[in-house]
This record gives C-alpha cells, structure tokens and sequence, in this order.
C-alpha cells in the first residue's frame, strides 16, 4: 500500500474561483515578480522563501545504516521535514542529490539558495561533510546548519552541563573523553572549547585511540589533535584515556566498551554511550560504575537527540533572518535548552522531552538574542 511519503504542499491562500485565481497565478503574480525583481529583499517579505529549509543529504551517512545512497536517504529527509513542521511549523523539503563530489554538493546548494531561508546538511559523510559545511557557510548569505555537527554538539552541550551541575563540577576542571573523530566528535569538541572547557582536558579517539601530535593526522583529525590533549599528556587506547575521566561521550559505534572499562573512570562518572541504535556500553551495565548515563535511544531515561536542538534552531535563524550560524548561537541554544528541563532536572532528565511546548520557542529566542549580538 502507498503512504505517499511523510509530507505535503499545501496553500495558504483561497484558490476557489476565477478571481482568485488571477490574483495569485497570472496576471496577478506578474506585479509581485517585477517587486522582487527591483528590490530583492521583497522575496524574503512575500514568498515561502522565509519559512523554508532545503534538508539536503547523499545518504553516505545515513543514521547507523552508513552509506544507503540518495535514494535511501528521502524517506529519512522526509521524516526531518515533517518533524520541523510539527515543531517549528516550517517548510522543509528533502533534497537528495546522486553525486557524492564535494565541489557537486555545495554547486547544488548553491543553486537552489534563491528558493530557501536556510540549508540543513544531513547525513554526509566526513571528511565531505567539513568541506561542504565551511564552503557554504562562507559563500552563502542564509545559514547553514549541519545538524550531524551543530545539532549534536548543542544537545550534548546543554546535557553535560546539567549533569554538571548535578555531580557538582565545573566546566574548566572536567575532563572529556570524547569516543568519535567524524562530523559528531569533532563539533562537540570545539564546542566544548567554546563553552570553557580546557583543551588540556579533552580528549578525543578515533577507531585507532587516541589522537596526539605525534599521530600521522591530516584534517579535522589533525586539528583536533592539536587543540586537544594538549601536551599529549594521554596516549593508548580508548580505555586508557578513561583512566581517571570524569566524562565519556560516545558518538562512535556500539558495543565498543564493556561494563568494567568504565570503572577505571572518577568517582560520579558522567556516561553519554550516543551510538544508534546500539550504545557504545550497555546502559545497564554503565550505570554500576556510572551515576549518570545517558543514550541516543527513545526508549530509555536521558534521551540526546538533535530533535531536541533543530526545530528551534532553525525557528530561530529564520525569524532573526541571520546570514549565518555562529558559535554564539549555538552556545544560546545549548544554554536554552539546558535551562528549558527547569525543576525536572534529576539523574534520569537531563533535557526536557521534545514535546515540552516551550522547547521551541526558548531556542529560537536564544537563536535569535545571539544572532543581534553577532
């Protein structure tokens, strides 16, 4: 039986007779197109262009399927739109091109920016995904958000520092151990830098362990290995960076840890095994050495998940019209969805269920407020 897919164009205005129709079709139309043409500003104004995000994926890395190819990608795509219309109540469409050529992706989100107020990146596989984002971010005037990269560093952001809080720590004497050098680990990263934690006391791993100056490193990893581990005081494995680690975040793949790998971490351990849909440690067995733990998965406690961050994000870049997004915002929106969670802050709520009515409107405010400070 055919579905028809997950979402639809619908119209906003009355289009019940011959008048209407020569109102919004032709001659009518004609005036608003000579409008756009002499003052381009006019598009934003009086089209869906201002309520309108182009989700665009390869399909090279789709969810924890890996590279299923654009075509296995639109169903997912659709899934993000019809989240952002029942969230955020905006129009998004998927696009899902066949070629996988970095120079081929950002043509393509190029030529369709006149259509859109925004472009979310999805599922491109990295190193890809860097040099499209960066490339776009530079030559585009609407924002670019890459929910693989910005998203999941704003939700792990805002949970970290409620877990914070509630094993009594502070950002600049906590250390991370950070399981995922791709698009995921490398935002959280460098977010995390911009939210005060110290470079000396981030440490990242790739399926090799962890990464040091001394490691034959080209791009993002060579970056990180520069600005975190600084000293290269850790070396080894993935367990051995945990010895003594206040933090893990796993972005990588599950059923990298066992249970007892964890108990080598500080007292009040904090446990993010993010990996769909299997953790990287099973919650049960983290939490005998953990006191919080939290997964990427909707059927246990502490769920991190981007939905939480894009519905307002987006709500936010598009209402404030910002040409771009910046590490302020991102820090706003991980700052509005930490304080969203309010007096249900415990051990097993670290953020507020997506559902929460009020999400969506406190990020886009935060979105907002940064995007007139930048």
């Amino acid at each position: 039986m055919s579905s028809r897919g997950k979402i639809q164009v619908t119209t906003r205005v009355r289009l019940d007779d011959a008048d209407d129709l020569a109102e919004h079709y032709t001659p009518g139309v004609a005036e608003l197109a000579k409008r756009v043409a002499d003052d381009p500003s006019v598009l934003a104004r009086e089209t869906v262009r201002s309520n309108s995000v182009a989700i665009v994926s390869d399909g090279s890395a789709l969810l924890g399927l890996g590279d299923q190819g654009p075509a296995a990608a639109l169903p997912v795509m659709e899934g993000k739109a019809a989240l952002l219309k029942r969230f955020a109540d905006i129009d998004a469409w998927p696009i899902c091109p066949v070629s996988r050529e970095p120079e081929d992706l950002v043509r393509t989100a190029k030529d369709l920016a006149t259509s859109f107020g925004a472009i979310n990146l999805e599922d491109i596989a990295a190193p890809r995904c860097f040099t499209v984002e960066r490339q776009l971010h530079d030559e585009l005037d609407i924002p670019v958000f890459h929910d693989d990269q910005h998203g999941t560093a704003v939700a792990v952001l805002a949970a970290l520092d409620n877990a914070l809080k509630l094993t009594d720590r502070t950002p600049g004497e906590t250390s991370v151990v950070i399981s995922g050098a791709g698009a995921a680990g490398s935002a959280i990263a460098r977010l995390l830098l911009k939210a005060d934690f110290r470079a000396e006391r981030i440490v990242v791993c790739d399926s090799k362990g962890v990464l040091h100056g001394e490691r034959d490193l080209t791009g993002e990893k060579q970056w990180l290995a520069e600005n975190t581990n600084r000293g290269d005081a850790v070396r080894g494995s993935l367990q051995d960076a945990l010895r003594d680690a206040d933090v893990f975040i796993g972005v990588s793949v599950g059923g990298l840890l066992k249970g007892d790998d964890l108990a080598r971490m500080a007292d009040r351990a904090i446990v993010f095994a993010l990996a769909n849909p299997d953790p990287e440690v099973d919650p049960d067995a983290a939490h005998e050495h953990a006191e919080i733990v939290a997964t990427g998965r909707s059927d246990l406690p502490n769920q991190i998940n981007n939905v939480l961050v894009f519905p307002g994000m987006f709500r936010g870049l598009l209402d404030s019209g910002a040409p771009r997004v910046t590490a302020r915002m991102l820090l706003a929106a991980s700052h509005a969805l930490a304080a969203a969670v309010g007096d249900d802050l415990d051990l097993e709520h670290l953020v507020p269920s997506v559902f929460d009515e009020g999400l969506v409107p406190a990020i886009a405010e935060g979105v907002g407020g940064a995007a007139e400070n930048d």
